[in-house]
C-alpha cells in the first residue's frame, strides 16, 4: 500500500467574505431608501384639505394653465413623470393651500392612475387674488398603457383666507 501525505490546507481568511456581505447589505439599504422616497419632494396629501360647499363654489375660480408633462429616467431605470404648470387664482380670496386630483388615462379613456397631491409646495406658498403660482408634481409607476397625454387635473381641496 502506498499512502501519500498531503500537506494540510491553510484555512481561508474570513475577512473577504465579511467585506462582500457588508457591501451587499449597504447596497440593499440604499435601494430600499431610493425606492421608498417621494419624487420631486411632493408627496400625497397626508390629510385631506377641506372641500365643502364654499370651497366647491370657489374652485371655479382656480384655473390651471401652461400644463406640461415631462419624463426622466434615473440611473436605476426608474421613470419619473412630472406635471408642471401654473395655478391661477381668478377669485377674490387668497388660496392658502390647494389639493388636486390628477388622472392619467389610456387610449380607451379609462383612468389608469389617479393621485391626490398638494400643489402649492411644502410649506404652501399662498396665491393672492389675481395671482399665479408655478407648480410641479411628480409621479412614479404610471402604467404602460397611459395615452401619453396631459392628465386631467381638478381641485379636490382648498384652504382659503
Amino acid at each position: 500500500m502506498n499512502f501519500q501525505v498531503t500537506p494540510a490546507e491553510k484555512p481561508r481568511p474570513l475577512w473577504p467574505f465579511l467585506l462582500i456581505a457588508a457591501a451587499v447589505v449597504v447596497l440593499l439599504l440604499g435601494l430600499f431608501a431610493w425606492f421608498g422616497r417621494q419624487p420631486a419632494g411632493k408627496g400625497p396629501a397626508e390629510t385631506r384639505l377641506p372641500f365643502g360647499a364654499s370651497e366647491l363654489a370657489y374652485a371655479a375660480n382656480v384655473k390651471f394653465e401652461h400644463l406640461k408633462v415631462s419624463r426622466f429616467a434615473n440611473m436605476l431605470n426608474q421613470v419619473v413623470t412630472y406635471l408642471s404648470g401654473d395655478v391661477v387664482n381668478q377669485g377674490n380670496r387668497t388660496i392658502a393651500n390647494l389639493e388636486v386630483t390628477v388622472e392619467f388615462r389610456n387610449v380607451r379613456n379609462q383612468v389608469v392612475l389617479r393621485d391626490t397631491l398638494t400643489a402649492l409646495g411644502s410649506p404652501p406658498a399662498p396665491v393672492a387674488p389675481g395671482g399665479r403660482s408655478a407648480f410641479q408634481l411628480g409621479f412614479e409607476g404610471i402604467p404602460d398603457d397611459w395615452d401619453m397625454q396631459v392628465p386631467g387635473i381638478q381641485v379636490t381641496g382648498l384652504v382659503l383666507h
